[in-house]
């Protein structure tokens, strides 16, 4: 999140529109929505009525025994969960200041390299329509690990306004239980070069200008890179981003990923004969790049109906004995469709112009097989893409065994840790639940405020996959009896 200006009454006033359907008793101005969610992390965020300094997200596995308290102050929150498991349901709700809703779930990211991914992509839906939430309720049906938004997510000027009406309300059930990674489309720029967009999402910032604008992350064996290509086709001011810093962190990004599965998305097609047609910017400017580090699909929006093109290179059609990318416009995701108005072309495998839908992909071992589900749940286009997967190294089994002395205690409260790991030279590092870390075997952590924390150690060795095991402390606010120094373990097997 990039918030850099106040909100305007009208904007405040928004807030008070939504909440938790089904006949939920109590509901937010904004529900909980998940961001940045990862193998160990995942960040909640939701707005109350009023300002409040003592919000939190309860959470754990089966049951919302953990806390972490908000560090805000007034309505917007956004809470990071550290030192979670990973591929694992929590469960989790929100209260402060008389505000709660109900307990809903998230499954956190696998561990990189994991052969086994399933995810949802769609763009032009943020009208808060009818067909939108059909969409939203198909996908969710389909349980998704990660939803992946191909921009033009809030009609019609990407305000905060209607961030709130035709994005966070309609899709309140799903944002709730399936992290969202987007990029912006034309229609976020209108306001203020997406600095609404920016306000409202928290997305990774791994290039060098520390922008949310363009990123990338790892889910499971599967790269994604997400570009904004109103930034490459000259939407933007250069104190926003430029096509340079752009196109250095996509070669960069892509040439260092050890993923055998790459996916880029951005909101302009490269390929399309829908109604705006082509972006020569993005196809002339990205893929040669695309190409030259092995990119296997992209994805875009744009242009309102589905389209899917042959394996592509540079201009034309790949040849018999060439490698090329197939490029998909998947653009019916709640907007009013638009149809063709010239003939299919050669390159185009299939397009359609008349149903709503979503693109839901399985990336399992060395196949990626994707279709385009109808808001009847019906498919309209199926297709497969195939690799020769490196046998994956047999992982070294040990164990990891966590100790710690006083695991409870009132703030602020010492505790000591002691991980022991089977693995000789490893290399020991901890997350304490409240934002601090540290690393060694033994280590000594200060509580300084009351909570359930859930203490992680992760043992690594250079060519074996890490061992984790947590333990819990207790801290009670200062001046209450201390519950007791029950010593806690931990062992991953």
């Amino acid at each position: 999140m990039d918030r850099t200006k106040s909100l305007s009454l009208a904007a405040l006033a928004a807030l008070f529109v939504g909440g938790f359907a089904s006949g939920d008793a109590l509901a937010l101005p904004r529900d909980p929505y998940l961001q940045k969610v990862g193998p160990d992390t995942a960040t909640v965020a939701f707005r109350l009525s009023s300002n409040c300094s003592s919000a939190q997200v309860r959470y754990g596995v089966g049951n919302t025994g953990q806390t972490v308290k908000s560090s805000a102050t007034a309505k917007i929150h956004a809470v990071v969960l550290t030192g979670l498991a990973p591929a694992t349901s929590y469960t989790y709700s929100v209260d402060g200041c008389g505000e709660t809703t109900p307990a809903k779930a998230f499954t956190t990211a696998p561990v990189p390299g994991t052969r086994r991914v399933h995810f949802a992509a769609v763009g032009d839906f943020g009208t808060g329509g009818s067909d939108q939430k059909k969409v939203a309720a198909s996908m969710l049906t389909n349980k998704p690990e990660l939803f992946v938004a191909l921009g033009d997510n809030a009609y019609a000027s990407g305000t905060e306004t209607e961030f709130q009406t035709n994005l966070f309300t309609p899709m309140a059930a799903l944002l709730a239980q399936v992290p969202m990674f987007a990029t912006p489309g034309n229609h976020e720029y209108v306001t203020n070069e997406a600095q609404p967009y920016l306000d409202n999402l928290y997305l990774p910032t791994n290039n060098a200008e520390g922008s949310e604008r363009y990123y990338s992350f790892d889910w499971g064996h599967v790269h994604f890179v997400s570009i904004d290509s109103n930034c490459a086709v000259g939407l933007a001011s250069a104190s926003k981003c430029t096509l340079a810093a752009q196109k250095a962190f996509v070669e960069k990004d892509l040439a260092a990923t050890t993923q055998p599965w790459k996916v880029v998305f951005f909101h302009h097609p490269s390929w399309s004969s829908g109604e705006h047609g082509s972006q020569l910017t993005m196809r002339r400017q990205f893929g040669p790049l695309f190409e030259k580090y092995g990119v296997d699909l992209v994805l875009t929006g744009h242009d309102h109906d589905y389209e899917r093109s042959k394996p592509m290179l540079g201009d034309a059609e790949a040849g018999k004995n060439e490698t090329g990318i197939p490029y998909l416009v998947v653009g019916g995701g709640g907007a009013t469709l638009r149809t063709f108005a010239t003939s299919r072309p050669s390159w185009s495998v299939i397009r359609d112009d008349a149903a709503h839908g979503f693109l839901d992909v399985d990336v399992v071992e060395g196949n990626l097989t994707a279709k385009l589900v109808k808001t009847d749940g019906g498919t309209l286009d199926s297709f497969t893409l195939s690799k020769t997967l490196p046998a994956q190294p047999q992982q070294p089994q040990g164990t990891l065994n966590v100790a710690v002395n006083t695991a409870s205690g009132a703030a602020p409260h010492t505790a000591s840790f002691t991980a022991t790991a089977s693995q000789s030279g490893a290399t020991v590092t901890w997350d304490f639940g409240d934002g601090a870390t540290a690393e060694g075997p033994q280590v000594q952590h200060v509580f300084a405020q009351a909570g359930t924390y859930t203490v992680t150690a992760k043992a690594s060795v250079q060519g074996a996959a890490p061992l984790t095991a947590t333990t819990v402390v207790t801290v009670t606010s200062n001046g209450t009896t201390d519950p007791g120094t029950d010593p806690g373990t931990g062992e991953d097997p």
